[in-house]
């Protein structure tokens, strides 16, 4: 609770986005600490310039972290902020999490944690009825086998996948681009109360945020980080559908898109998406064998880092370092390359390369999906 106030203090910082906060957690550990460093040592984080500090210091001196959050708390009941264990494990590892995500429905830790498989369904709100009908069977398929099915609750192909996964009898989880006390679109207020009932609510809005252009594009990047695969459904060119894709593809997630006619506009955007290199959905059948071959996650660790070997080069300990540190600040057994080469100071082959030498010498060991984990003890005679 006393993190959280943290967190939600330095979110109301003009200028701080959660690309720099989630630096500055990785610069401090805690936002506590971070709460009170000097100047000297938060301008050593990327993205806190001069006038960043000074709004900073201006706020610090103004406001008492746990005085926000109780206040806060007053409308925003459900809330995770990322220091806490229910905050989603998937979510959590891209470049740019909220901070804050506020939640109505039921939770299920083992989606947060990342144990269940989640899968987005995304699309056009004007689809065609080839696209809602496949939209509808795929859901309830998904379902059907246990998969969270993630959407955002728009019009169209947005409130197919949501109805069919609740027909099938599964969970489904909403994003919203509003708080999580608006129902947007107004048409969909039945749908909403079902996902509430069957699933979940999430928005990094806080309760009576309108709807606003700003906001969806923004929540598209919650629906990729949270899921290990990304179905685009039907889409234009010009798309927030595509949006989705294209930061899925930036967070390493699977994309597949269903097949559409070149005479029909509305599904060129998916085509696009294949030339790009997505895999196409050629039945129910062959979807699910595909997504039953992404590996689980491995479970968390909570176990104390071992000491780093002094003999070690010293690039090579900076890289362990951070892996180890990495993965107790999350709370996981590994940590994606991308992760780790935005943490350190140095190029992605340069990273590349080191690591191999840290797994040739049983420092780390490297799991599907371009993860790491450091090992508990180094091997010997590899």
């Amino acid at each position: 609770m006393e993190e959280r106030a943290y967190w939600l203090a330095w979110s109301q910082i003009s200028g701080l986005g959660p690309v720099t906060l989630k630096r500055l957690q990785q610069r401090f550990d805690l936002l506590s600490r971070a709460w009170t460093a000097d100047s000297q040592a938060l301008a050593t984080v990327e993205g806190i310039g001069t006038q960043t500090l000074r709004r900073i210091e201006k706020y610090r001196r103004s406001m008492e972290p746990s005085v926000l959050l109780t206040q806060h708390l007053q409308d925003n009941p459900h809330v995770w902020s990322m220091a806490e264990d229910l905050y989603p494990r998937m979510l959590a590892e891209v470049a740019d999490p909220p901070p804050l995500l506020y939640y109505r429905g039921h939770v299920q830790p083992e989606e947060n944690h990342g144990h269940t498989p989640l899968v987005a369904m995304v699309g056009t709100r004007e689809p065609s009825e080839y696209a809602k009908r496949w939209t509808r069977k795929i859901a309830y398929a998904l379902a059907q086998r246990g998969i969270t099915v993630v959407s955002g609750m728009a019009e169209g192909i947005d409130t197919q996948a949501h109805l069919g996964c609740l027909e099938g009898g599964g969970r489904t989880i909403a994003i919203l681009g509003t708080g999580v006390d608006m129902i947007y679109p107004p048409r969909n207020q039945g749908l909403y109360h079902r996902i509430q009932e069957q699933g979940l609510v999430i928005s990094e809005y806080p309760a009576g945020t309108q709807p606003h252009r700003a906001h969806f594009p923004k929540r598209n990047r919650i629906v990729a980080g949270l899921c290990r695969a990304v179905l685009v459904m039907e889409a234009p060119t010009k798309s927030g559908a595509l949006i989705t894709a294209y930061q899925a593809n930036e967070y390493g997630r699977d994309i597949y898109v269903l097949p559409g006619s070149l005479d029909n506009p509305r599904a060129m955007g998916c085509l696009g998406l294949v030339q790009r290199g997505a895999q196409l959905i050629l039945g129910i059948g062959q979807l699910l064998n595909q997504l039953g071959a992404i590996p689980p996650l491995p479970a968390a660790t909570t176990t104390a880092s071992p000491e780093i070997s002094p003999s070690l080069p010293a690039i090579q300990a900076e890289i362990l370092k951070t892996i180890q540190q990495l993965c107790q600040q999350s709370g996981d057994g590994s940590v994606p390359f991308d992760l780790i080469v935005q943490s350190v100071d140095k190029s992605a082959g340069e990273v590349s390369g080191e690591i191999l030498q840290l797994e040739l010498q049983g420092f780390v060991s490297q799991l599907p999906g371009m993860r790491y984990a450091p090992q508990s003890s180094p091997s010997s005679g590899r």
